[in-house]
């Protein structure tokens, strides 16, 4: 029977990236995969819906041309290419992670893995098993769509995001159930491919967890693109009516019955927990989720859980930081525990939408007396130069110490700069630290800037 010091099942962005961190730091590791490198993330989400929205942008800057001073006489979209481009995007990055697992000599055991107890795991493909040893085990198989009763997906009329991105063809309507990051995109992709979108969120404004204010921008720049939104709405029951789906939903004005050809139920996501033999080992679950403590060890020694089956936020980026931080405490490192309150959260629809820290309705729950201050892109010279006006920048300080306690931001390329404000909380920095950083003209990031001086009364171009 062959020996590791790690076995990894699971390769997405929590398992592949853990793997190749503990080759560096000199464990002899195998990862355990079912399907195709990179799970998930870099087969059917993050990546491929990033190369669908890439699309969906360009074609809108071919409708918009005019604004431009530009001239296009005849353009169109070919819906199945922009699908095979994002799944020749996807393709590529999985052989990305086939090349690092490579370089970094790690074994990859193709088969669906399952936990034995004495520090086994056996892998099955193709009727046949073998079993491995190992001296630590970690469970990075990640999470699915989750099912609601109202909305049983059946792969063709109601869709998890899987088939979103590789519909046959382009529905003419959609219905989108659930607000968070999945449904926002898609809501988006569709949308600006010409579909007649609807959305419907249980809670009483979309994108629920940012910033009010954020929700309200990101309300109004999708019922401009024709997007209709039900709020404070839930899906009752949901059925196939010949070549469409109808959906009876409960709204706060009484029933409403919605038709369209396709139904995304995005109303989150379910632990890929089951036939893992964790019952067997004697492995603590609550909720669906793995219990882990600080450093992601389960309650049985030698087995330990990160990424979307424990407790910490479903986010790409959020599994590697936990599988490095597992790996490096596993070999011995001084590692401090994650900061679950300083992790950057972004949607990619357009204008796009990343925050971190605290929102304002939440700092003032805590008891914080705050600063805010808020620029508008509108006031932008770069944004105006690139014709992407819409939204604003917004921070929130603790009027005593001056404390960085969150960034909200909405419009065009935020997501790429958010991590301003996340290492400037990590460093501690206060806001007339941030105040006194000379930022490059003209640029987006200058909204952060301004954004800090309006909070202290010292901005600017407002």
């Amino acid at each position: 029977m062959k020996e590791y010091d790690l076995v990894i099942i699971g390769s997405g962005p929590g398992g592949y990236v853990t793997a190749i961190r503990a080759s560096q730091l000199g464990l002899k590791t195998a990862i355990v995969e079912k399907e195709s490198l990179g799970g998930v993330c870099l087969n059917w989400g993050c990546i491929p819906t990033k190369a669908l929205l890439k699309s969906a942008q360009v074609f809108n800057y071919l409708k918009h041309a005019d604004d431009y001073g530009l001239t296009v006489k005849e353009y169109d979209k070919n819906f199945d290419a922009v699908v095979n481009r994002s799944r020749n995007v996807a393709e590529g990055m999985s052989k990305g992670v086939q090349f690092l697992m490579k370089k970094n000599k790690i074994d990859i055991l193709s088969g669906h893995g399952k936990l034995i107890s004495g520090k086994k795991v056996s892998v099955t493909s193709n009727n046949k098993t073998e079993e491995y040893l190992a001296k630590n085990i970690i469970i990075a198989t990640g999470a699915r769509s989750r099912e609601l009763a109202s909305l049983p997906q059946d792969g063709k009329k109601i869709i998890g995001y899987r088939e979103a991105m590789t519909l046959p063809k382009q529905p003419k309507k959609l219905i989108i159930v659930g607000s968070g990051a999945i449904g926002i995109e898609f809501a988006y992709f569709y949308n600006a491919m010409g579909t007649d979108v609807t959305i419907v969120e249980f809670m009483d404004r979309i994108v629920p967890v940012e910033d009010e204010d954020v929700s309200k921008q990101l309300e109004k720049s999708f019922k401009k693109s024709g997007i209709k939104i039900f709020t404070n709405s839930e899906v009752t029951s949901s059925e196939s009516v010949g070549e469409q789906v109808k959906a009876i939903i409960k709204t706060s004005k009484g029933e409403e019955t919605l038709t369209a050809d396709v139904i995304l139920s995005a109303v989150g996501i379910k632990s890929n927990i089951e036939n893992l033999g964790i019952e067997e080992v004697g492995i603590a679950i609550d909720k669906d989720k793995i219990m882990v403590n600080d450093f992601y060890q389960t309650n049985i020694p030698g087995y330990y859980a990160i990424g979307d089956v424990t407790s910490g936020q479903s986010l790409a980026h959020v599994a590697s930081a936990e599988g490095i931080l597992c790996v490096e405490k596993i070999t011995g490192h001084d590692v401090e525990p994650i900061d679950y309150g300083n992790i950057p959260g972004c949607t990619y629809c357009f204008p796009e939408i990343a925050s971190v820290g605290l929102t304002e309705s939440k700092a003032k729950e805590k008891g914080f007396d705050i600063k805010v201050g808020k620029f508008p892109f509108s006031a932008s010279g770069k944004a105006q130069a690139g014709g992407t006006a819409e939204g604003f920048v917004k921070v929130i300080f603790d009027a005593k110490y001056g404390e960085w306690l969150g960034c909200h931001m909405i419009g065009v390329g935020v997501t790429d700069m958010i991590a301003e404000a996340v290492l400037g909380r990590k460093l501690e920095t206060t806001g007339h630290e941030v105040l006194k950083t000379v930022h490059p003209h003209p640029t987006m990031s200058e909204a952060v800037m301004e954004a800090v001086a309006d909070a202290y009364d010292e901005v600017i171009h407002l």
